[in-house]
């Protein structure tokens, strides 16, 4: 007859909030179980049991960092318009790189920058979660184009692939030691860079039903524009009637204005 397992004596969530920690600081080849153990007070038997092996707890973990700090970013496609996304995507990430109590950098990012071949899997699992973060904002800036928020011209995928790697670079000069002032120059760098990009323009050809005086009214948001012709400065009527004679005077022509 089995004997029954016994009650878990440590509270998972903190658990995982410790070993986030060591894996961000050190990347996964860097964490140790010594490392791991010591910070999540437990022992190695209690890992096994409770997530498996070292493999098993760093998933665990990454789905973790996804409810918790990654979560940021995912509330930045919230933003109404794709310009303020991007803004948000980049500012969050330059202050969440500069926080003094949190580790540098970005776990998808660094978690296996220096793993060898043996831990091929746990590369492709961050190369994958990384790819789910930029098809997220691809979708975001597709439906940005389709409501006329981004030019009919611009490359959802194109502009999602640069701003990622824009972020993964902020992230990698973060965990080199940036200051929150550099990678905020960075940010507004990059965001002078989209300005064009990232601003809906509608096209006077593909205003529908408009006539050429009100296709100007709404590609420029103006007033009727009005053709004024420069008129001549009218005289007085005193030095207008001076030196004239009558027509009988002037040989039955009225006099030629110069």
């Amino acid at each position: 007859m089995a004997t029954p397992g016994r009650p878990r004596s440590f509270d998972k969530e903190k658990a995982l909030d410790a070993a986030l920690q060591v894996f961000w600081r050190k990347g996964y080849e860097g964490a140790s179980l010594a490392d791991l153990t010591s910070a999540m007070g437990i022992e190695k038997p209690s890992i096994y049991a409770a997530f498996g092996d070292k493999e098993q707890l760093f998933r665990e973990v990454l789905d973790h960092y996804q409810k918790g700090p990654a979560n940021l970013a995912v509330a930045a496609l919230e933003e109404p318009t794709a310009r303020k996304v991007v803004e948000r995507l980049l500012r969050v990430s330059a202050d969440a790189g500069a926080d003094p109590h949190m580790p540098r950098g970005c776990l998808y990012v660094q978690g296996a920058l220096a793993c060898g071949s043996e831990s091929d899997c746990i590369r492709a699992e961050l190369i994958s979660r990384r790819a789910a973060g930029e098809a997220l904002l691809r979708k975001r800036l597709q439906r940005a184009r389709k409501e006329g928020d981004l030019p009919k011209k611009s490359d959802p995928a194109g502009l999602a692939r640069y701003i990622m790697a824009v972020l993964h670079g902020m992230s990698v000069r973060s965990s080199a030691g940036a200051s929150r002032k550099e990678l905020r120059g960075i940010a507004e760098t990059a965001l002078r860079g989209l300005q064009s990009e990232l601003s809906g323009r509608t096209s006077v050809a593909s205003l529908p039903h408009a006539g050429t005086r009100r296709r100007s009214e709404l590609v420029q948001g103006a007033r009727p524009l009005r053709v004024v012709r420069k008129q001549q400065a009218w005289p007085n009527r005193k030095s207008a009637t001076a030196g004239i004679k009558p027509p009988s005077q002037a040989g039955g022509r009225l006099p030629q204005s110069s």
